[in-house]
């Protein structure tokens, strides 16, 4: 076997390794958010911290995208006449893709960078082992209240995103068109149905679940000092989103054939 064939196979192997290591870490949570005690006061703690702190960004980056969004749909509508579908055109490509998607990528950014470097620090400085010192259950503590806080938020987060993009979208029509703030969200979510906003809003909980998982995993298992931390963090974003983007498409498959009459 050559040199090139060898490495490559353990990169394979290295690969798998990790791919099991985490599935199993994420197991562990699972069952251990059954677990008393169920540590709700960190949990919120945690769903303000991921929540509350990026509603600067979100808004923010929805209202950005509101507003390119309306420009490129209405250079795409003016060449058939159809200016006055640009609303629910917006709100279709927002709540159905858009805003899930870049919501759980801004959060992956944001929230499993932190949470990488904050378990590796304390995972470095012997922190964690310290908590285990004195029976408590790291994981439990740690991992399972941060992820669940990353479920909790996505969702809330995902519909701020929505509507701070329909938003954007609002002042770019209506810098252009002069319409009215009434007409333009009865247009919006005339074409959509309860089930289309839903089912694209609750994939955000997996998105919640895969971000808090890797973050806390990389982080709970860093080594190497400060060069660790920062590779916890890197990483943690990195890795997240590519599982997010690879996910998403799964279950928008999954979407479209569970609910074909609400797929969008």
């Amino acid at each position: 076997m050559s040199a090139l064939e060898t490495t490559s196979t353990g990169f394979i192997g290295t690969l798998f390794e990790e791919a099991g290591l985490l599935a199993r870490f994420a197991l562990q949570a699972v069952r251990a958010a059954f677990r008393r005690p169920f540590e709700f006061r960190e949990i919120i703690q945690q769903t303000y911290m991921v929540g509350w702190r990026s509603l600067p960004l979100i808004v923010t980056s929805g209202m950005a995208i509101g507003v390119v969004l309306s420009m490129h749909t209405r250079a795409v509508m003016e060449r058939f006449g159809a200016e006055a579908l640009i609303p629910s055109a917006l709100a279709i490509a927002l709540i159905g893709e858009t805003g899930p998607l870049m919501t759980g990528l801004l959060v992956a950014g944001r929230v499993g960078a932190g949470i990488g470097a904050e378990l590796g620090g304390m995972r470095v400085t012997e922190q964690i082992d310290a908590l285990e010192s004195l029976a408590v259950d790291s994981v439990h503590y740690l991992a399972v209240t941060r992820i669940i806080a990353c479920m909790i938020a996505l969702p809330i987060l995902t519909t701020v995103m929505n509507f701070a993009g329909l938003a954007g979208g609002f002042l770019a029509e209506s810098a252009i068109s002069g319409i009215s703030l009434k007409l333009y969200f009865h247009h919006a979510f005339e074409t959509l149905d309860l089930l289309e906003y839903i089912l694209p809003t609750f994939k955000t909980v997996v998105f919640g679940f895969i971000i808090g998982t890797v973050s806390s995993y990389l982080g709970y298992n860093a080594t190497g000092g400060s060069k660790g931390i920062g590779r916890a963090s890197t990483m943690s974003v990195v890795l997240s989103s590519m599982l997010l983007i690879f996910i998403n498409v799964l279950l928008v498959r999954m979407i479209f054939l569970l609910f074909p009459a609400g797929a969008l």
